[in-house]
């Protein structure tokens, strides 16, 4: 994948780690749009990085990716990168918790079933440029799931096992299936408690980049490396850490 001269669009790219990337991805001369279901999150992302072209929708809601779709459509045909970053999570108890079920349901639908149809959606789009490429935003809890999470994890699992069939099934199209998979970062997301082993936006993304460059399929970002590995030498001791 290129890094320059890209019409990228970023789901969630208006915080954290979408916000990171829709800087770096600025200053290496892309073209950027963010989506974000918070108009003033894309309201203050407009005044940070006034280059970016934002776009108001919730991509959790089937009607919002064909509106989402048929504008990319309309006005950037050109689109040829696709990061599915978006993603909420809930700290819960299955049992105890008397919402847990609707949770499950939001999460399913922001984090798994959103990205599968943006790609459906999009895919006629990006195959029609050079350089396309869609980058799905997993995680370490993949390997190892986290107690405290009991949907998010399962969630990316998902988007993980998907990613691996989309890109074979894909492995003979001009076009590049890249799956990050980042650590905890320090992001808005834990609202001001970042666990003391969280890296920065700016490393994160940095890491990110370089396993682009290297043309990596897999980019397994700071401790992912040693949990992938922890899980399979030793998975009660990942789980427990």
């Amino acid at each position: 994948m290129v890094l320059t001269k890209n019409t990228i669009l970023i789901t969630g790219g208006s915080s954290g780690l979408g916000l990171e990337m829709a800087k770096m991805f600025l200053q290496l001369g892309n073209k950027v749009i963010v989506c974000s279901r918070s108009p003033d999150k894309l309201k203050f992302t407009k005044n940070k990085l006034p280059e970016v072209i934002t776009f108001q929708c919730d991509i959790s809601v089937e009607a919002e990716q064909e509106r989402l779709a048929s504008w990319v459509e309309l006005y950037h045909p050109d689109l040829t990168v696709l990061i599915n970053n978006a993603a909420i999570v809930n700290r819960t108890h299955f049992i105890t918790d008397n919402e847990s079920c609707n949770k499950l349901s939001g999460e399913i639908a922001t984090n798994l079933i959103a990205p599968i149809h943006l790609i459906k959606l999009l895919y006629p789009v990006l195959i029609k440029n050079n350089n396309a490429a869609i980058l799905n935003i997993t995680s370490g809890l993949i390997y190892t799931p986290r107690s405290i999470y009991p949907f998010y994890n399962a969630t990316k699992s998902a988007l993980h096992a998907f990613t691996q069939v989309l890109r074979y099934q894909l492995q003979h199209e001009p076009i590049k299936i890249i799956e990050v998979m980042f650590p905890v970062v320090d992001t808005p997301w834990h609202k001001g408690n970042a666990p003391k082993s969280s890296i920065s936006v700016e490393k994160a993304v940095s890491e990110m980049i370089r396993g682009i460059e290297h043309n990596k399929s897999e980019i397994k970002v700071g401790a992912v490396k040693l949990l992938s590995y922890l899980s399979r030498i030793a998975p009660k001791f990942a789980f427990k850490k």
